[in-house]
């Protein structure tokens, strides 16, 4: 399941599984509403996220682009090693800013 919460101004997704397929649909609802509403600051806590597929993968770049094109940043935090080595693998790194923990994520809007 993923949830939404808040820390401050940061809008916090965290998911305790996969994001796969099945995932994709209730995460881009979550993402949706977090980037209509202005500016977006959006943290996705990957702490209990396993693996990330090609679906997954492709919700993180279009959410990155729109956060972008509102002026707003998509960071990624809590990355297990198999979703760093599938960001890796992908050419994918790059393209997103990842904290060893939320709190660090979250803070880094603050700079």
């Amino acid at each position: 399941m993923y949830e939404h919460s808040k820390q401050g101004a940061v809008d916090v997704i965290t998911g305790d599984e996969p994001l796969n397929l099945d995932a994709v649909d209730r995460v881009s609802r979550l993402l949706e509403d977090c980037i209509g509403r202005g500016q977006p600051r959006i943290v996705l806590d990957f702490g209990g996220v396993a693996l990330i597929d090609s679906a997954g993968l492709e919700l993180l770049l279009d959410a990155r682009q729109r956060c972008g094109q509102r002026g707003g940043r998509l960071q990624l935090a809590a990355l297990s090693p198999l979703c760093h080595d599938i960001l890796d693998v992908t050419g994918l790194a790059s393209e997103f800013e990842t904290f060893d923990d939320v709190l660090s994520a979250v803070g880094s809007f603050a700079r």
